[in-house]
């Protein structure tokens, strides 16, 4: 049994046949953009600066991102040793830069529930950005990449043997819960270093199964009532493995996840729907 997860015992077959011949997760890929109108987005964080409340166009991913796995919780799944589990916490990592350094970067994670609202989310990106962007304080991951390369002939050995240890379900939990690469999702904004969105490959190490990358606005066409215009857009690279769940059913997720972001509104409050069709319950959060 994994630390991180529950096995799915009644996975689709195909889906079970698929993971024997797609084993890597660069293998089962699948991308596209997700072009969201920012003018939504926009008008919503001036009107909660107006109110004293400050949110960010991460915050507003990222909690859009939370109240989709709360209603379509497959995305939260991920594949390991040819086997499907359902992930028993929300993780989503992220890379930041250090205070003051434009070359040094720290790449960990933050934990949330299915019921956080937009808030609440704001408030634990803060307070983890915080945290992460004193150049002087290493976290988890920073330390234990310290150790890995600190060592003479150490890291090829002791990557080696985490990679054998998390397919064989052994991996620490200690590991783990510092562990960026098991994550439900990382997210990047590379629209704060001037960089258009990519798609960022999904690493084969770990258990992550989506990736978010945010570009630079760009203005895309839109036809409207018979006319077309140029709508300004924050691009999105996403990546999945296509393991996880049918296309159908992330197709309706991202439809979801677009709607949260076209009408921010509707991610105050705890969620009006909490979907538990995989059996697990996420009632804790980590720190």
């Amino acid at each position: 049994m994994r630390k991180d997860g529950v096995k799915i015992k009644n996975a689709n077959p195909m889906y079970l046949v698929m993971n024997q011949f797609l084993r890597y997760r660069y293998d089962a890929m699948n991308q596209l953009t997700l072009d969201i109108p920012i003018e939504p987005m926009q008008k919503y964080i001036r009107a909660k600066k107006a109110e004293g409340i400050r949110l960010s166009h991460m915050g507003l991913v990222i909690a859009a991102y939370v109240r989709t796995l709360a209603e379509f919780p497959q995305l939260n799944r991920f594949v390991m040793n040819g086997n499907i589990y359902a992930r028993n916490e929300i993780a989503v990592g992220m890379v930041v830069l250090k205070t003051g350094q434009m070359i040094d970067e720290t790449f960990s994670k933050m934990y949330f529930l299915p019921e956080d609202d937009i808030f609440t989310v704001q408030k634990i990106i803060d307070e983890f950005l915080e945290s992460n962007k004193k150049a002087e304080e290493s976290n988890g991951t920073d330390r234990i990449i310290e150790i890995l390369v600190g060592i003479p002939g150490l890291l090829k050995f002791g990557c080696a043997v985490l990679r054998w240890m998390d397919k064989h379900n052994l991996l620490p939990k200690a590991i783990i819960d510092v562990s960026p690469f098991h994550s439900s999702m990382v997210v990047t904004n590379l629209a704060s270093i001037r960089t258009p969105h990519l798609y960022h490959h999904i690493y084969d190490f770990g258990t992550v199964g989506e990736f978010m990358a945010m570009g630079n606005f760009r203005e895309v066409p839109k036809t409207l009532a018979g006319e077309t215009k140029f709508v300004t857009c924050m691009p999105i690279g996403y990546v999945m493995d296509e393991r996880i769940c049918t296309g159908a059913y992330c197709s309706m997720a991202l439809q979801r996840f677009k709607g949260y972001l076209t009408h921010p509104e509707r991610m105050e409050g705890a969620p009006k729907v909490l979907n538990y069709d995989d059996g697990v319950v996420i009632t804790k959060r980590k720190s």
